[in-house]
């Protein structure tokens, strides 16, 4: 025994050793897979990163990694590519905190043709110290709003302006509307006049809404330049003056090397949440999964699945602007159709259900900007509305159906007698014999039905009275 338990040591001990230098080979192999390479320590590069989206906490985490990297690779350019509705005013700041810090010029530019930067694009553009943007592209429509608003609680921005100062002190809702805006406006106002930008627009963008053409943007010295493709961004930066640590600094961009810092698996997988359409949908699939797990317990997928689907909603819905009157109507809808299969409302709760749930999808996003899709709403509620049918009718199916087991399934059954009795004796009924009595005289191989059940014994009437 002693010998055995040596040889199983030895072993151990041949073995370990292999495992380490494994488990350190994969470690290098995983961490050179996982970790983006550093950038090549060039004369001259411009590091390029993508925003595309709505501006998260997902993009801004981007950012700062890509910021991070180029600084660490010693580039002397950092080019942020943008095609943005807008997003969070807490992302969009972090954004542009780390712009005004950089150490590094940050060229912002509008591409491609038929992008935008509306509402926070336009802040992180007048941040940045050099704007272009590509033909075909606009900006503007900065106007803040507010995250879970009620329906009907924003009013536009140009009549905000024109209310008398006595209304607005009576007034909270409107004060603090009016707060937020000139917030926004000195805010915006002090990036433009940082850069030697247009501050006049700059303001009206908040106050007003109001959006610009590229060309009209340029005409308005919104921004610095056109340029229709990053060689001839390239070309035209070359040059170019900016402020930059108080100082004067002159971008020499001739023959720069571009490279482009991809997104991350991580900032992609959040991107795709952050979706209203996407986050919209994995707010109904979680909500269904839970409820098919609770109607069917220990099935387990249905609301692992639901559980998760709800929490990436719930995290979606953090950084998007919503109205949570159309979360509450959205849920009060799948109530009022669940509540239908079970509840005889003769359709009230199941029509007032599909109503509440059309109309909170309708306003769950507050920026018109970012709404979920109107086919995607019809379908989803079409598809709500078709399912509780089908559970309604199939409940009616199942309560008219005759039973066919267990104990009452035997009420109204034919036997057949297995001798002559009178008072009691014994019949045949489903291959079985059975105790039964019976008010009339039956005879041996009579036709008989069941009328009644008291345990294990039947209670029967002969079939002739029929005939």
């Amino acid at each position: 025994m002693s010998g055995y338990i040596l040889e199983i040591s030895n072993r151990s001990a041949r073995f370990l050793p292999a495992c380490i230098v494994f488990f350190f080979i994969a470690t290098l192999t995983l961490s050179l897979i996982f970790t983006p390479l550093s950038l090549a320590n060039d004369s001259s590069q411009a590091v390029v990163l993508e925003i595309q989206g709505a501006i998260s906490p997902a993009v801004s985490d981007y950012i700062r990694e890509g910021m991070e990297e180029a600084v660490a690779g010693n580039a002397d350019l950092v080019i942020l590519q943008m095609d943005t509705p807008g997003g969070l005013d807490s992302s969009m700041r972090d954004i542009i905190q780390m712009i005004l810090a950089s150490p590094v010029p940050v060229v912002t530019y509008v591409a491609p043709e038929g992008a935008r930067a509306a509402s926070a694009g336009t802040y992180i553009l007048y941040a940045s110290h050099v704007a272009a943007m590509s033909p075909a592209t606009n900006l503007g429509a900065a106007t803040p709003i507010s995250i879970g608003g009620l329906p009907g609680s924003r009013k536009p921005a140009e009549e905000e302006g024109k209310k008398e100062n006595d209304e607005l002190a009576t007034d909270d809702a409107s004060t603090l509307k009016r707060k937020v805006i000139n917030d926004a406006s000195a805010y915006i106002k002090a990036l433009a006049e940082r850069h030697g930008r247009n501050p006049d627009w700059a303001v009206r963008a908040v106050r007003e809404a109001v959006s610009l053409s590229a060309e009209e943007a340029l005409e308005l010295k919104v921004i610095n330049f056109l340029a229709t493709d990053m060689p001839d961004l390239l070309q035209q930066l070359d040059g170019q003056q900016i402020l930059l640590d108080s100082k004067t600094h002159t971008i020499s961009s001739r023959n720069m090397t571009i490279t482009r810092i991809e997104p991350t698996w991580r900032y992609r997988l959040l991107s795709v949440i952050s979706d209203p359409n996407v986050a919209y949908f994995l707010l109904l699939f979680g909500f269904y999964g839970l409820i098919y797990e609770l109607a069917n317990p220990g099935v387990f997928l249905p609301g692992v699945a639901g559980g998760i689907s709800l929490l990436l909603a719930l995290y979606a819905f953090q950084i998007l602007p919503i109205n949570y009157s159309g979360l509450a109507l959205i849920i009060l809808g799948i109530t009022f159709l669940i509540s239908e299969a079970f509840i005889p409302s003769f359709g009230s709760l199941g029509i007032g259900g599909i109503v509440a749930f059309a109309v909170g999808s309708l306003i769950l996003i507050d920026d018109e900007s970012l709404r979920i899709s109107i086919p995607l709403i019809i379908s989803t509620t079409a598809v709500s509305a078709a399912l509780i049918l089908l559970l309604v009718a199939r409940i009616l199916t199942i309560r008219n159906t005759k039973i066919r087991t267990g104990q009452e399934a035997l009420i109204g059954m034919t036997g057949e007698a297995a001798e002559d009795f009178d008072g009691e004796g014994r019949i045949w009924i489903l291959g079985e014999s059975w105790l039964a009595k019976s008010s009339d005289i039956i005879r041996k191989g009579e036709k008989v039905r069941i009328t009644s059940q008291n345990g294990l014994e039947l209670t029967v009437e002969s079939l002739r009275k029929e005939r």
